[in-house]
């Protein structure tokens, strides 16, 4: 497949390489840079390039970033364009900024990237590596349209779904209330899977109903496996999960939503990252519930698919 922009990519993480990946893949002209530039060099394996320096991707038409956290996605945009700046390099048209970062910090990178003639689309996912993997990820973006319209063909080589909401930064407003969700769910799960086990039913079998009943999702049918076997390898951390709540309370405030349940469950993550769970995925909000009830939980050691396959 030709492509007609040329794509420069920052992060390589856990959800930045597949994604980076897929764009390779799918035959896009993309250059890969990471701060650890080892964790990158695979990617050459599915046909991308790799930067040895940020302000190589300067240019490039289109630079994706997804990273961790906004201090992380300050420093090296703001790093590229200085450095950009300081060897006379052209800036890139556009950029897509995919990392989860709070509704001031989207604002203040938009009016920066602006005052350069940078286009910029906010396009925050949902999904983790897995879900990434079985093209299953979805985009929500805001922007100008004409920049939603242009990038578009690229978030499609990376997911089947990309939704525009708006201008500004709607869409980062739109992934906040994603992951306060994603807290609140994920502990009312563990709440009631916990009460079933409790009154004698195996997690299993209890899991299994819910999935086919019409409260089951593909939330619920992803997290199965974790909640029946006790794999908690980490897809997203406590850390992470704990930080969108803050962001989502930051955003109650502002708007004057009161937010009782996700305060609650704020406070329950916070409590299980006291007990030191926080090098394992967020699920374990699951053993912290068990540990509260009064019982232990072992793994059953049962098949559990987890729908996306």
């Amino acid at each position: 497949m030709s492509t007609r922009h040329s794509i420069g990519w920052i992060g390589a993480g856990r959800m930045g390489y597949e994604m980076a990946a897929r764009l390779a893949r799918g035959g896009a002209d993309v250059l890969v840079w990471n701060r650890t530039k080892a964790k990158a060099e695979p990617l050459a394996q599915v046909g991308a390039k790799i930067a040895d320096r940020v302000e190589e991707l300067a240019a490039r038409d289109i630079v994706f970033c997804m990273v961790s956290t906004w201090e992380d996605v300050r420093e090296v945009l703001y790093r590229l364009l200085e450095k950009s700046a300081q060897s006379s390099r052209r800036l890139p048209k556009m950029v897509v900024e995919c990392s989860s970062i709070s509704l001031e910090g989207s604002a203040e990178l938009r009016a920066t990237l602006e005052k350069r003639g940078i286009a910029y689309l906010a396009a925050p996912v949902s999904g983790n590596a897995k879900v990434i993997k079985a093209g299953k990820l979805s985009f929500v973006c805001s922007g100008p349209r004409k920049s939603f319209d242009e990038a578009l063909p690229y978030l499609k080589m990376i997911a089947p779904s990309a939704s525009w909401v708006g201008e500004g930064e709607l869409a980062r407003i739109v992934k906040i209330c994603h992951n306060v969700f994603l807290g609140v769910v994920t502990q009312s799960l563990a709440e009631i899977t916990v009460l079933a086990e409790k009154a004698g039913v195996p997690r299993h079998a209890f899991l299994e109903f819910m999935n086919q009943s019409v409260m089951g999702s593909t939330f619920s049918r992803y997290k199965t496996p974790a909640f029946v076997n006790l794999d908690f390898k980490a897809t997203f951390t406590p850390q992470l999960l704990r930080k969108d709540m803050d962001l989502g309370l930051d955003a109650g405030r502002k708007y004057e939503v009161p937010m009782p349940l996700a305060t609650a469950t704020r406070d329950l993550i916070q409590s299980m990252m006291g007990r030191g769970w926080t090098s394992e995925d967020f699920a374990t909000l699951l053993l912290q519930q068990a540990q509260a009830s009064g019982i232990t939980l072992k793994p059953e050691n049962k098949e559990a698919g987890d729908g996306l396959s």
